[in-house]
């Protein structure tokens, strides 16, 4: 099973509006098939405005050569640490008390 990457696509600055139309049109054009893009408006009236544009893309080669390669450590990693809270919690950090326990209702 391939994984899919989110990819953006950024616009931020746009003259008029046949400039914008003709660039969304280019970038729509150059999507992926399934790509479930979505468009949003980011940004304030400080730093200024910009479209997001986001869409998924399937994997390249490398980034999934890289993934499974960085998985396979990120794995041995996590066992270790498992290995090491299972250990630490079958030590009792504190002292047994004296005497019988008393349920008091």
């Amino acid at each position: 099973m391939k994984r899919r990457v989110k990819e953006f696509v950024e616009i931020e600055e746009h003259s008029s509006l046949d400039d914008l139309i003709a660039r969304l049109i280019a970038v729509r054009d150059t999507l992926p098939a399934d790509s479930e893009a979505e468009l949003r408006l980011k940004g304030d009236d400080v730093f200024g405005r910009k479209l997001s544009i986001s869409f998924f893309r399937d994997q390249t080669a490398e980034e999934a050569e890289c993934e499974t390669r960085y998985a396979a450590a990120y794995k041995e990693a996590r066992e270790k640490e498992l290995a090491r809270l299972q250990e630490e919690l079958g030590v009792v950090c504190y002292p047994p008390r004296k005497g019988k326990l008393r349920i008091v209702a």
